[in-house]
């Protein structure tokens, strides 16, 4: 909306996306699906000391229970502690995600800024996590890296299951567990997608 009336947004991902400068620790842009169209969405993280006795969980866009859930994932699984930390996670834009496929965005997010690695700058993210640490496969997956391509996103993190054949719009980093993905951001072992 403008002075002059509606106006055509002609990217609506362009609306959830920083587009200036490098990806900060703790952010990773999740290549989702809003209704029936793709859509890229940046989710912001922020893991810090508590100063209180008993530590914030605050989000915002995206449901309180998946956040304890992908917490207690990454507690669980893969060694990262947050019980003395607080915990802030935002979707930015606005936008509320619903889909599970964002579980692994908010996992490498969280994942991101608690370790403060940042993750690649042409990297998107898209999985569902279950509560074995699995990195299941989600639908649509062909879409969502056409779009990422078509915004000048190069490479992906996503399930090993259920790739595309022939590799897709984009090259994807195939993870089965969740370990796999934490380790990929602790080591910043993003020169090989294999």
């Amino acid at each position: 909306m403008g002075d002059v009336g509606l106006r055509e947004v002609k990217n609506p991902s362009a609306l959830f996306l920083n587009e200036g400068g490098e990806r900060a620790a703790g952010a990773a842009v999740f290549a989702g699906i809003e209704g029936s169209r793709p859509v890229l969405v940046e989710f912001q993280a922020l893991v810090a000391p508590s100063a209180y006795g008993t530590p914030r969980r605050a989000v915002v866009g995206w449901d309180s229970g998946r956040l304890a859930m992908v917490l207690a994932v990454l507690e669980a699984r893969c060694g990262l502690g947050f019980g003395d930390k607080d915990v802030y996670l935002n979707v930015a834009g606005g936008l509320r995600i619903t889909e599970p496929a964002a579980d692994l965005a908010a996992a490498a997010a969280l994942a991101s800024s608690a370790l403060d690695v940042a993750l690649p700058q042409d990297c998107v993210v898209f999985g569902e996590l279950s509560l074995s640490g699995e990195v299941r496969p989600v639908s649509r997956m062909e879409t969502r890296l056409k779009e990422a391509a078509k915004l000048g996103f190069g490479r992906a993190l996503g399930p090993l299951a259920g790739l595309p054949e022939g590799g897709g719009a984009l090259p994807v980093a195939g993870v089965a567990r969740l370990t796999d993905a934490v380790r990929r951001i602790g080591d910043e072992i993003w020169t090989s997608l294999t």
